[in-house]
């Protein structure tokens, strides 16, 4: 007489997956190893994160002992705000260095050599100078008028009161227009100053930037 067949083997219940699960078991995945160094020295190691290590960073390793992932520290509110001030000090930085390297592009674009340098400082000045020139002009032009109207005067140098009105109206026009031609004179000075200065600037950088670009072009020759 034949026995009656096994019964059928039933699947693991859903406990029994947990358990293997928690412990690391084939079907579970492998736990990870914390590591670090404390504030003595001493490197720690556990397996779950290291209460003595949450004011700096720790590792997270693999079974294999490679990096799975880094834990940053627990930082106190002005711990935090002085990291998120450097990072933005950080990123100021870079896009101050991008910046610097985009106005020396453009730099070198618009002045290839010295020589473009040199006419765009002359043309800058010529404008300047234009202004200069023409009240100048104009100062001598005042000279004249004032000297006939001092001649004018000539007759009630006695008695200046007796003068006519429009003498000394054009006397005192004319004083004020000779100072506002001294001041635009004076103005564009200042101006041509800033513009040697910038120029002045930009060719130092300039100088460089040539340099720069005649060592690379030599060395694209060997």
């Amino acid at each position: 007489m034949k026995s009656p067949p096994p019964p059928p083997r039933r699947p693991p219940s859903l406990a029994v997956l947990a358990g293997l699960l928690l412990a690391g078991g084939p079907a579970g995945a492998q736990q990870g190893i914390y590591t670090c160094v404390d504030a003595q020295g001493r490197r720690l190691s556990a397996d779950r994160p290291i209460l003595a290590c949450l004011d700096r960073e720790q590792r997270e390793l693999n079974r294999s002992g490679t990096t799975r992932r880094v834990i940053e520290p627990t930082l106190s509110t002005a711990e935090r705000e002085a990291q998120e001030a450097r990072k933005r000090e950080a990123a100021l930085s870079r896009q101050r260095a991008r910046d610097m390297i985009r106005r020396d592009q453009a730099l070198i674009t618009r002045y290839p050599d010295a020589a473009a340098h040199d006419a765009a400082r002359r043309a800058a000045l010529a404008q300047t100078q234009a202004v200069v020139d023409a009240a100048t002009a104009r100062i001598a032009e005042l000279a004249g008028e004032r000297k006939a109207l001092d001649d004018e005067m000539e007759f009630y140098r006695r008695d200046p009161s007796r003068a006519p009105g429009r003498v000394r109206r054009g006397i005192e026009d004319n004083a004020e227009a000779l100072q506002a031609q001294r001041r635009a004179i004076a103005g564009q000075q200042v101006e041509q100053g800033r513009i040697n200065a910038a120029f002045d600037e930009e060719a130092a950088r300039l100088r460089q930037l040539w340099q720069a670009k005649a060592a690379s072009a030599t060395g694209d020759k060997r």
